[in-house]
């Protein structure tokens, strides 16, 4: 029987959606000879310092783990050559690879990324897939050069996205694609049949980095569009908006086939079950909801003992 041969590799990668593909290559008996992560960073009330999930992961698989603020160190540089890769595997790093570095492996560098290529190169597909409202999303392995996410395909995988998906469960789908098709990558170069597809670089999309104040809900805009723009910002940046001087944070909503004059923001209805918001074209029927100080609840809770009186506005 035969079997395909394990490669060498540094793996590269910081946060939730590394994690299966460290463990997918772990599993498939690749030789990881090192693990290089983000530095530790504060968190909490506490700002206690809390280690990245590959870091965490790393260690419960037994791998060697750095962290450096920095790969263009002269030591880190060393470290990197001494190693003698086959292959740098690059996840949702979070640090650009220079050239010197990109050259180091044997057989080059390889990336999985969140979305069909070329659309959505970037830092946050799929947030954007699902702010967009597109029916479909996926994962793309690619060989890396210096440009941001412009390497040669190697293979991709689609999936779809369904009316309720949010970022979050989107994100969890894809990490686990990912780390499939990461390792049919390897095994494709080992069987010597990989194929390498230029992009369509016209095609391209980007999908820009999201802060915290992306969130505010637009209300100006279509149901349509914000209902979608709810879910591509759950879990984070969160979308919110104001009532007053108070801040609600607004996790799931569907839009209500209502014709509607009010000016946008306005609230339309506010029985003790629902909530109901005038926008741009429609209406949008808000179903869990949180305010700063409280915990995520259902609008039914929330509105017990938080009256919002109808015509008042969200800004």
């Amino acid at each position: 029987m035969k079997t395909n041969p394990r490669f060498r590799i540094v793996f590269m990668g910081t946060p939730d959606f590394s994690v299966p593909s460290l463990q997918a290559l772990h599993a498939a008996g690749h030789e990881i000879a090192l693990v290089i992560t983000r530095p530790d960073k504060p968190q909490g009330r506490g700002r206690r310092l809390d280690a990245p999930p590959v870091k965490k992961a790393a260690i419960g698989l037994k791998h060697a783990v750095i962290q450096p603020p920095t790969l263009r160190d002269e030591k880190i540089l060393q470290t990197l050559r001494q190693v003698q890769a086959d292959f740098f595997v690059v996840v949702a790093f979070g640090q650009i690879l220079n050239e010197a570095v990109l050259s180091m492996p044997r057989q080059g560098c390889i990336n999985v990324h969140a979305s069909l290529l070329p659309r959505y190169r970037g830092p946050a597909p799929i947030h954007w897939a699902v702010i967009n409202g597109d029916p479909e999303s996926g994962v793309t392995t690619m060989m890396m050069d210096k440009g941001l996410d412009t390497g040669d395909i190697l293979l991709a995988a689609r999936e779809s996205i369904a009316a309720t998906d949010t970022a979050g469960t989107l994100h969890d789908r894809l990490a686990q694609l990912g780390a499939r098709l990461l390792c049919q990558t390897l095994d494709a170069f080992s069987e010597g049949t990989i194929r390498r597809i230029s992009q369509e670089h016209s095609q391209a999309t980007y999908a820009p980095l999201l802060k915290k104040s992306d969130g505010l809900i637009d209300w100006s805009k279509p149901a349509a569009l914000i209902e979608p723009f709810i879910r591509g910002m759950n879990p984070w940046p969160g979308a919110f908006t104001y009532w007053g001087n108070r801040r609600l944070k607004i996790f799931r909503a569907e839009t209500v086939l209502t014709a509607t004059t009010e000016p946008p923001g306005t609230i339309m209805e506010s029985p003790a079950t629902g909530l109901t918001v005038a926008t741009g074209q429609g209406a949008l029927a808000i179903l869990d909801i949180q305010e700063a100080s409280g915990s995520r609840l259902p609008v039914s809770e929330f509105l017990r003992g938080c009256r919002i009186a109808p015509g008042e506005s969200l800004s």
